[in-house]
């Protein structure tokens, strides 16, 4: 038996529980016949502008995944996905393997999907892009942390740029504004794709509408990630309106 909403697959989405913008984009995305659950890892809306703060945000979102992966698979969801930045886990590539088998002992053997193998994903349906301009909700600290997961899988940061949230709950009040002079700020010839991370920053519309004037890839966090659990998922739908990585051939 399958439920009726979502008889074609059950999306289970994990987000902070300062996140406010995940829900929202990820539900203008979803296709018919598919139903997005989501649960909430508790974590402190500390100020991250030191060190410190920013490590205790990093530690809440790891102490209370366990928890939200286990209460969200009671609701029983075809996918786990991890709405986190690329760096809340990431710790090298051996690191990451190990979180995941963790993370898919939590979700009793389902599959569980980061926003690192999603942007990883996408990148490679671009045709293997690797020069990529990077947009952070962060102060600069945060930037490094990010830059390093980058390096990692061997691409090259050729800009990155914060966008100076001091909070988890701050993020979602970035506006695009702000969004349109972080991309300005990066972009250049030397860009194959423009990344943005951070799942409470709503950049999943504005990413869509700067494709077609910048002539390439703008990856938003929330869209990749929903995209790599459709995909996953074995939903090939293709529609209009929300980026070139939804209409890709």
């Amino acid at each position: 038996m399958v439920d009726s909403l979502g008889y074609r697959a059950k999306i289970g989405y994990v987000v902070p529980s300062t996140n406010t913008s995940a829900q929202a984009e990820i539900d203008g995305l979803r296709p018919r016949g598919v139903t997005n659950h989501l649960a909430r890892m508790t974590i402190r809306n500390t100020k991250m502008v030191e060190r410190p703060g920013f490590d205790q945000v990093l530690e809440d979102i790891r102490a209370s995944a366990t928890p939200a992966i286990e209460s969200l698979c009671t609701a029983d969801p075809d996918i786990v996905a991890v709405g986190v930045s690329p760096e809340g886990f990431w710790g090298g590539v051996d690191s990451q393997n190990k979180v995941l088998d963790a993370f898919r002992a939590d979700a009793g053997g389902r599959t569980v999907l980061t926003s690192a193998d999603a942007i990883s994903a996408a990148l490679d349906e671009f045709g293997g892009l690797t020069r990529v301009a990077v947009i952070t909700p962060y102060l600069k600290l945060g930037d490094n942390t990010v830059r390093r997961f980058f390096d990692d899988k061997g691409y090259d940061v050729v800009a990155i740029e914060g966008l100076g949230a001091q909070t988890p709950a701050s993020i979602a009040h970035i506006d695009h504004d702000h969004l349109r002079a972080a991309v300005l700020a990066v972009d250049s010839a030397d860009v194959q794709a423009i990344v943005q991370v951070g799942t409470n920053v709503a950049m999943a519309g504005f990413a869509a509408s700067a494709e077609p004037f910048l002539g390439k890839p703008v990856l938003s966090n929330n869209a990749v990630l929903y995209w790599h659990a459709l995909r996953t998922a074995g939903i090939e739908d293709q529609f209009a309106g929300h980026g070139r990585l939804f209409e890709f051939l």
